[in-house]
């Protein structure tokens, strides 16, 4: 499959899918204060919510291969930079069904939402993910994602 193949379209509020996939945000070597379960839970819910009430400026994606097969999602959130107030797109989740890696389903949700947030008028896309998360920072940094801010945590017992 190439990414010119793919169907990117509006999620639909009861699409499964998605929440099939949310297992795969807490894949890998997470910081030892974070568990496994609480992580999923906390995106599961968070995506739930945003699929039951379309938030404003929430918006969920779904690319379909051609022959309809839905192999991944992203989750765009316009937001207001801190510094300049300016609208920027926040990619909030982004998420590949793991028979589709490799095979430029991430690399088209990326130009997806790059190609959302020009549309929209947006200044920067932003992102967060965990350090031990090395398959989908490479795709970030093929993409030309660069550092903006570092979120620093300590546990507090």
């Amino acid at each position: 499959m190439t990414a010119p193949s793919l169907l990117i379209r509006l999620a639909e509020d009861d699409d499964d899918f998605i929440l099939s996939l949310v297992p795969r945000f807490a894949d890998f070597p997470l910081p030892p204060w974070r568990r496994r379960h609480e992580c999923i839970e906390g995106i599961r819910d968070d995506l739930l919510k945003h699929l039951d009430e379309q938030p404003a400026n929430s918006f969920l994606f779904v690319a379909e291969d051609a022959a309809g097969e839905r192999v991944g999602f992203i989750h765009l959130q316009r937001t207001a930079d801190f510094f300049t107030g300016r609208s920027n797109c926040h990619i909030s989740d982004l998420a590949v069904a793991p028979a589709h890696e490799g095979r430029g389903v991430g690399k088209a949700l990326l130009a997806h939402a790059e190609a959302w947030a020009r549309a929209h008028h947006c200044q920067l896309v932003t992102l967060a993910v965990f350090p031990g998360n090395t398959r989908a920072r490479e795709l970030y940094a093929a993409g030309g994602y660069g550092e903006d801010l570092l979120r620093l945590a300590k546990p507090v017992r």
